[in-house]
């Protein structure tokens, strides 16, 4: 079963993600329902505050910190003391790897005002998309 997921994320680490030198989105909790193959959207987080693309779920990985700092440390698009402040106070890390080749941008994205409008009002973390939201996202051939 898809469960797609609109992820929260600052504007640095977006920007990597669409330059394609990011490669893996790093999260405190796991979406419980997302799998491979799903699509993550992004939402850009102030100032950008807008709907800016998505990628689609390549693997998804819960390791212990020391052992997921050694996968993800060329791919993640931050530091080592990033990824220790980021972590602190849990002992266990996810990973939501895609494909430079599975990310999209939008030509146009969708502002938080329009989002809340006519959708949905952007989470801090994540949410999972009804299938009535995910309409919103036809353009995305991913």
């Amino acid at each position: 079963m898809s469960s797609n997921v609109l992820l929260s994320v600052r504007p640095k680490y977006a920007d990597k993600i669409f330059e394609r030198t990011k490669t893996v989105e790093l999260r405190r909790i796991r979406p419980k329902l997302l799998e491979e193959g799903d699509l993550v959207l992004l939402y850009v987080s102030s100032p950008v505050q807008a709907l800016t693309g998505a990628f689609k779920v390549d693997k998804i990985i819960e390791k212990p910190l020391k052992d997921l700092w050694r996968m993800v440390r060329k791919k993640a698009g931050i530091t080592r003391q990033e990824f220790d402040n980021y972590y602190d106070g849990v002992s266990v890390g996810v990973g939501i790897f895609f494909k430079v080749q599975d990310v999209q941008q939008l030509d146009k994205p969708i502002s938080l005002d329009i989002l809340k409008e006519q959708f949905f009002h952007p989470p801090q973390g994540f949410r999972y998309c009804r299938a009535s939201d995910t309409a919103l996202f036809n353009e995305f051939s991913l």
